[in-house]
């Protein structure tokens, strides 16, 4: 195959394909009614009706524009892998920063683009000067990159680890919170926690945690691998000095990039984990913020491009939609399910949970209801903490229907 276009012609194609995904359907029926809206946006993602993603806390399929953005960009770098046409990609990679900035809140130069939620944590595990005597206190429910990971490094430089617990049934915020705030004495340094549980559902207030370091000379990483893409993130209100997150979760992007915001006051204590090509000439890195922690050598030039088409989704339908959106479904689906007589791991309200649903199941028949939920009913779901679901937008009212449905058909093997 070959390009027709002439290469400067070419560039400025890609460029706006990169920034301009076509929801003409989606626009012009703006006002309707949710479900009609949802059902026009389900259209732009092509999974077959057959077997139904419900599990967003770990993978989504990604809409049509993005996926057509990243073909399309590898097919023209295929086409000429020349230094000359790869330019354009640094324009690329910068438009693509400002798009996801926008939405997180923070400037530009407050966030690297990495390759997902793991490297973004071991960046700031990796990075924040830490030694013998020092405490780091984390949330028993982290992901293990966000837990594991700071007891392999403790192991090496002699800092201690503190695990927190919270209520198994919480029922507001302030019993959440007290927790870790309890746990905080003189010696800690990092306080690692997540903003929605993949094991739980549970969503932490981080607000009202770092209300409650105020004064304290504590560092704040959040974890946000089930928040992007699934509640209005918007990290200044928040409070957290960093912020790691996945594009292949409910952000709904290309499956090899995440998100680490640091606050611009931070950028300079932390240590990069990896330095390559770009970083500059000796142990001072030059003054490009927080794309000091992005100096990894060859990347997928494309994929990152296609953050841009990817936080454009977003903006289209909007992220306070989108939020509206999940929480409906994730609502609906635990209001069946506790009508039911089916015990629920995550909250009821809103406020203390996001999009992720888990179910209590019995462990021994935890595998036969996740792939019995896959073969007969057509749900792909998650053993994690239990049962898990994770609606998303391109689910539908039908889809949590069906999914009740096979809960209701297998309930005597969950309880």
């Amino acid at each position: 195959m070959t390009h027709s276009l002439p290469p400067t012609s070419r560039r400025s194609f890609l460029r706006s394909a990169a920034a301009i995904p076509v929801f003409a359907p989606l626009a012009r029926v703006a006002a309707a009614d949710d479900e009609s809206y949802f059902r026009l946006v389900r259209r732009e993602f092509p999974f077959s009706e057959d077997k139904v993603p419900m599990n967003a806390a770990n993978l989504c399929p990604s809409p049509r524009s993005v996926a057509d953005t990243v073909t399309e960009l590898t097919r023209d770098m295929d086409h000429d892998c020349s230094f000359q046409n790869r330019g354009k990609f640094s324009g690329l990679r910068e438009a693509a920063r400002e798009a996801v900035a926008s939405q997180l809140g923070v400037t530009p130069d407050e966030v690297a683009l990495v390759r997902n939620t793991s490297e973004a944590n071991n960046i700031v595990n990796a990075g924040v000067p830490l030694g013998p005597g020092d405490e780091v206190v984390l949330w028993d429910q982290n992901h293990p990159t966000n837990h594991v990971a700071w007891e392999v490094r403790a192991a090496r430089y002699g800092f201690s680890v503190k695990k927190v617990a919270t209520p198994k049934r919480a029922e507001s915020e302030e019993a959440l919170a007290a927790p870790f705030l309890e746990a905080i004495t003189p010696q800690t340094k990092v306080l690692a926690i997540t903003h929605v549980s993949n094991v739980s559902g549970i969503r932490l207030p981080v607000r009202r945690i770092a209300d409650g370091l105020a004064g304290r000379d504590v560092h704040l990483h959040l974890d946000g691998a089930q928040s992007l893409g699934a509640i209005v993130i918007d990290l200044p209100a928040l409070g957290a000095d960093t912020y790691s997150s996945s594009s292949h979760k409910w952000y709904c992007g290309p499956k090899e990039c995440g998100v680490l915001a640091v606050r611009a006051e931070h950028i300079p204590r932390i240590w990069p984990a990896e330095v390559a090509p770009g970083w500059g000439g000796d142990a001072d890195p030059d003054p490009t913020g927080a794309r000091k922690f992005e100096s990894m050598g060859q990347r997928d030039d494309p994929c990152l491009a296609a953050m841009e088409t990817t936080a454009a989704f977003h903006a289209e339908i909007t992220p306070k939609r989108v939020e509206q959106r999940v929480l409906q479904l994730a609502r609906s689906l635990k209001e069946g399910i506790r009508d039911m007589g089916i015990p629920l791991v995550t909250p009821m309200a809103d406020d203390l949970s996001g999009g992720v649903v888990i179910i209590e199941v019995n462990p021994d028949n935890q595998r036969e209801v996740f792939s019995r939920m896959y073969d007969d009913h057509g749900i792909a779901g998650s053993t994690s903490g239990g049962f898990r679901l994770s609606p998303h937008i391109y689910n539908t009212e039908e889809h949590i229907q069906r999914a009740l449905g096979g809960l209701k058909a297998l309930r005597s093997r969950i309880v």
